[in-house]
């Protein structure tokens, strides 16, 4: 049942809002770019500090499992103490750590300060989602203004690649933490003023059980990572510990007053199937933007900046497909741009798994990259719009939270399971990425069948 709505504030004229609006989008932009720009940046990490495929693997996880693991406090917290403030405490750490960042001695360091910018992105995304249900109750005012913030950090998906190859390759790796200080000066400016506040809430936080969460998420990770180069001790001992925090974890929410998992949320309808749906899409879109960058560094030689540039078929979809799904979301409700998404994603993973076989080459993976760009742009902003919409009265950082945790569960498996296939070498043909990208699109087949049958089919009109 879609919840009743606070009001947007009094002094929230238009151009305010517009304002307020810019200032969140571009806070997720910061933490997207953060994404993409090291993405491009992990053959030049590895030559700069020595790194192996598992470092480089933690590099990127190090951040979603911190980043997805807290998530879901950050929803409570937001709710809790008004979602303007957890804003821009994690935007200002955003800021703060990308500096630390760019001075890392070594990888692992690197990897330590990846999660602290884990945690501050995680206070930044649910409440900047709870800001805009604030500034935007209506109900298609709303869908735009989730299309418009999609769009808008769906740039930097874009700018990220692009971007960081340019800045790696005319200042090295450290470079591309650099540009968040700036960003994250701009958002702190943009979000001020009285029209994002929001209220407090009521609900509690249970410490213990959020650290239990954190634990299961990060020692499965490590299982799967370890597993990629080959069955071990260590994956054994990390898959058990995975176990012990996930029983622990269960056991704790049955008896808590606080749990991380608020039922309401969990029971509305159409939330488990969004919740699945986001899981897989980021499962392909971070999985892909790993494994590719080593397929075109190694088999076709290109340079920081040119890979940054062979992504634009897949990036620059992100940049605008949003605003178009917005309007169909407005007009039709969220299933079915959610289903085309997944349909296209799952398109494009069998693209790529067709062309790699024979053999590295750019053109044929063009058609791959079209798919993904634009699976993900349409699946992404409605996924939002249908969690915003369902969430009871009062937890729209819960669900949001909820949401971008399940995406970031999604991303790191993405990594983990997809980076086993990643070529460790250019004289490695021990491992294939085309079965990575297969996997990726049996992973969206699925999510596609259980999107089509646990939701309702909804008819055609325009949203109130």
């Amino acid at each position: 049942m879609t919840s009743a709505l606070p009001s947007a504030p009094a002094d929230a004229a238009p151009g305010r809002r517009g304002l307020a609006l810019l200032g969140i989008s571009l806070g997720y932009f910061m933490v997207l770019l953060d994404t993409t720009v090291l993405s491009v940046a992990e053959p030049d990490l590895a030559d700069s500090l020595n790194g192996t495929v598992a470092g480089l693997q933690w590099a990127v996880t190090g951040y979603t499992v911190v980043f997805g693991a807290l998530l879901l406090s950050a929803g409570a917290l937001a709710d809790r103490y008004g979602a303007h403030r957890v804003f821009r405490a994690g935007v200002a750490a955003f800021g703060a750590g990308s500096l630390l960042c760019a001075a890392a001695p070594d990888l692992w360091t690197l990897v330590a300060l990846r999660a602290v910018l884990g945690a501050a992105a995680a206070a930044c995304v649910p409440a900047s989602m709870a800001m805009i249900v604030r500034l935007y109750p209506a109900p298609a005012e709303r869908a735009r203004a989730v299309a418009t913030w999609a769009a808008t950090s769906g740039a930097a998906l874009a700018a990220g690649p692009v971007a960081g190859g340019a800045l790696v390759g005319l200042a090295g790796w450290r470079a591309i933490f650099l540009v968040n200080v700036p960003l994250a000066a701009a958002v702190l400016g943009l979000a001020a003023g009285r029209a994002v506040r929001c209220p407090r809430g009521v609900r509690r936080i249970d410490p213990a059980a959020q650290l239990l969460a954190c634990a299961a998420l990060g020692l499965l990770t490590d299982a799967l990572i370890a597993l990629g180069g080959g069955p071990g001790v260590h994956a054994a001992a990390s898959a058990a510990g995975a176990v012990a925090a996930g029983a622990a974890f269960a056991v704790r929410e049955r008896g808590s007053r606080a749990p991380v998992l608020v039922p309401a949320v969990l029971r509305a309808p159409g939330m488990r199937a969004a919740l699945a749906a986001g899981a897989a899409v980021n499962f392909v879109m971070t999985g892909v933007l790993f494994v590719l960058p080593l397929v075109f560094r190694q088999s076709l030689g290109l340079t920081p900046f040119q890979t940054g540039l062979a992504f634009l078929p897949m990036t620059l979809p992100f940049a605008f497909n949003p605003l178009l799904t917005g309007r169909i979301v407005a007009r039709t409700g969220p299933r079915r741009p959610v289903l085309a998404g997944l349909g296209l994603l799952t398109a494009g993973g069998v693209l790529f798994g067709a062309v790699l076989p024979d053999g590295a080459s750019y053109p044929p993976l063009v058609a791959g990259l079209l798919c993904t760009g634009f699976g993900v742009s349409f699946a992404l902003p409605a996924l939002a719009t249908m969690v915003v919409a369902a969430a009871p009265e009062g937890a729209a950082g819960a669900a949001g939270g909820l949401l971008n945790a399940v995406r970031q569960l999604g991303a790191t498996l993405g990594v983990a399971i997809m980076g086993a296939f990643a070529p460790v070498g250019a004289g490695d043909g021990s491992r294939d990425p085309a079965d990575a990208l297969l996997v990726a699109a049996a992973v969206c087949a699925v999510a596609c069948a259980y999107v089509l049958a646990a939701t309702p089919r909804a008819r055609s009109r325009r949203t109130p």
